[in-house]
Formats: structure tokens, sequence, C-alpha cells
């Protein structure tokens, strides 16, 4: 979105991680909890309720995973929490940290990745991660890999948190992807955190190589975020019973459970299939018809003799951008674009280390597709400028 900072002044808001506003998403959300409103409050947002989360929403968690994927869950597999963020903490909490007699190391297997995973280790050493293998595409497009051989040979990890698909980059793991990791979870006596925050079943952001997986080793991990509720912060979590329970013991000794509400209106949103309908026939068209607008514009104000790569995808909130120039680096170019009002994520902060990355760690961009068209339309004219402005420079 466009943001005003004083009269005069328009920014141009390319860094912001809130979801776009869809009206047709807006209006079932709204419906539904002005039908909980009505039907349920009384009887159930009165009073304290399951630290595992609303008995009803769980019933219905079950049997939505049983009927779209074939799970064969219980209850003691499922905790609602307030926002998967949350979630993956109190997951790193638990399996990751000092041990008895070692560190079990908290590990983000394929940087870049979310950069609010970077704080959530307890011990002061904070998150690792393992850098990608680059494979360039054609003239402007990249992807990153896993790096196979370095997850192999790791050791004393606690937990593997990865989101997919991937915040920044819109990067989705494969099914042998997956199973490497697994590998590695097992190898390690590991536990594999999986953020869907993206991804299916919903909100259907980006495009997903593979369904979500179930394994006694993987907790996977679903929010309402992107699906229109950002600002309720309601999540949960499937996995082994052992690992819900811990996850469950934290929840009642701090937040006691998540917002009672919410979860009602989930709950009917699940069952009556609108958030499935939605997040197939409105959400995923909508971020992929935004996707496709943002390359649109970068092929057109970005020259072709400037070494740009973007992150292959579909759908999706940002665009990742690599530079690949030796002159470019990313905390500058920030720096450069707040001058002229725009304001884009330098790369760097979605590395645990980006020294130990090299360079390609500085190189990189995210900018933000939700905003609108005229914003990004802009927004992405005044980045190609700024580039084509410091390329210049050192001609």
């Amino acid at each position: 979105m466009a943001t005003t900072r004083s009269a005069g002044e328009r920014w141009l808001n390319l860094g912001v991680g809130n979801p776009a506003f869809i009206p047709e998403v807006g209006a079932m959300w709204h419906d539904l909890a002005q039908q909980t409103l009505d039907f349920d409050f009384a009887t159930e947002s009165a009073g304290y309720g399951p630290s595992r989360g609303n008995a009803r929403l769980i019933d219905v968690i079950v049997d939505y995973f049983a009927k779209t994927y074939g799970w064969n869950l219980t209850p003691h597999n499922v905790v609602v929490g307030p926002g998967s963020q949350m979630l993956c903490f109190i997951a790193a909490a638990l399996f990751a940290g000092p041990g008895d007699d070692s560190m079990r190391r908290l590990v983000l297997p394929c940087v870049p990745d979310y950069a609010g995973y970077l704080g959530m280790s307890m011990d002061s050493g904070g998150a690792e991660g393992f850098a990608p293998r680059v494979q360039p595409v054609g003239r402007h497009r990249f992807h990153y890999l896993l790096d196979r051989d370095a997850l192999r040979d790791s050791a004393d990890i606690g937990l593997l948190l990865v989101s997919s698909p991937s915040n920044p980059t819109g990067r989705s793991l494969d099914e042998d992807e997956m199973g490497c990791l697994v590998a590695t979870a097992d190898a390690n006596d590991a536990v594999l955190v999986v953020d869907n925050a993206y991804g299916q079943p919903f909100p259907r952001v980006a495009r997903t190589s593979a369904p979500p997986l179930w394994h006694p080793a993987v907790i996977n991990c679903f929010s309402v975020s992107k699906a229109g509720l950002p600002g309720e912060r309601l999540g949960f979590a499937v996995g082994a019973p052992e690992q819900i329970s811990a996850m469950v013991a934290v929840i009642a000794n701090s937040a006691l459970h998540a917002p009672h509400f919410p979860q009602l209106i989930l709950a009917r949103a699940l069952e009556t299939g609108r958030l499935d309908e939605l997040a197939t026939a409105v959400v995923q068209p909508y971020y992929a018809a935004r996707r496709r607008n943002a390359e649109d514009l970068l092929h057109e104000y970005l020259p072709d003799d400037l070494n740009w790569r973007l992150h292959t995808g579909d759908g999706g909130m940002f665009c990742w951008l690599w530079i690949d120039e030796p002159w470019f680096d990313d905390a500058k170019m920030y720096a450069r674009l707040k001058e002229r009002r725009v304001v884009a994520v330098p790369g760097r902060h979605f590395f645990p280390d980006p020294d130990g990355v090299g360079r390609h760690a500085t190189q990189c961009l995210r900018l933000s597709i939700t905003a609108d068209e005229a914003t990004v339309r802009e927004g992405i004219r005044v980045v190609a400028d700024t580039l084509v402005s410091l390329a210049g420079r050192r001609a």
C-alpha cells in the first residue's frame, strides 16, 4: 500500500508483509463471524476453553484432514494456537536448545527463509541456516535447491524449521526434498516443522509442489492469516501425540488457549467448505495474477543487459529479486530507495549468517506485490530506475 508520512509525502511500500484484502474473502469471514456471533457466542465465548483448542474445531480439523488427505488423526494429533508463528516458536523452545549432554540445534535447512524464524531460538546462538544451491534458469530467473550433502553430513539437530511455500521466495519443496528433510530429522532423532502458512490446503496463496506430508517426525503448522484473518492470530499444528501434548502444555501455562471466537469462525469455514472454495477459486488466481503483473513490470522496466534474476514461482505475496552485479549491495539499495520514498526489504534479513553465505545474501531484495496496482507499478519503476542509476555510476 502507499503510505503517507507527512503532508505531500507519498511513500510506496513494497516491504509490507500483510496479505492483500480481497473483497470476496473478507465477505466470507464477515458472514461467518456474524453467524457465529448470533448462534454460538453466549455458549462458547463467555467462558474459558480447552488449552488444546475448542473441541468443535478440533473435531472439524480431524475430519477435514481425513477427507482431504486421508490422514488418520485423533484430537491428540492437533493443537490450536495464537498463530502459526507462535506454534513454531513453541516447537523451537521444546525441541531445540541445551540438552542433558549436548546442544540440540535449531536449523533452517534452506535459507533464505522467513525472517521471523531467526529469533526463535531460546539459546544465544540463535537459528543456524544451510545455504542453498543456486540454479540459474534462463536469462532472468533462478531457483534455490536444498543442499542435500550438507544435510546428510549434519549432526546435533533438534529441530528443522522450513516454510513451504517460502516467505520470501515462494519456493515450494517437492516430494524428494521433503523426503530428504524427513530422513535428516530421523537420523538426528529430531523434529521437522513445516510452516504451510502460504500453501495447501489453504490459503493457496502460492503454488505447492506437493501436499502436506504426514510423518511421525513432522509437525505441520497451518494458519488463517494469509487466508484473510491476519489480525486474529489463529493457527493450528498437526503432529504426533507426544509432540503435540508438549505444545499443549506450553499453551496451557502461557496463553491458556488461543482466542476462542476466531476458532468458532474457522470451524464454520471448514465445515461448510467455503474456505476451500474461495482458496481455490479466488485466492490462488488473485495472487497468481498479481505475480504475473509484477513479472511483466520487471521485464518492462529493467534493462535486459542488467544481470537481474527473479526466483521462480507462481502466485505468492512477494518477488525475490537477485541483482547479480559486483556493485550491488542490498543495504545501500534500501537506503537509496528510502531517499525516493520507496520501501523494500534487504535480502540479508532472511539469512541467519549472511557473511557465511557470501555475496549472494547481500544481493537480493524482497518486493511485496500485495499493495494496489498503482503502488506496485510505480514502486517497481523506481526500483528499476534506481538500479539503472547505480549501474551507470559504475560503467
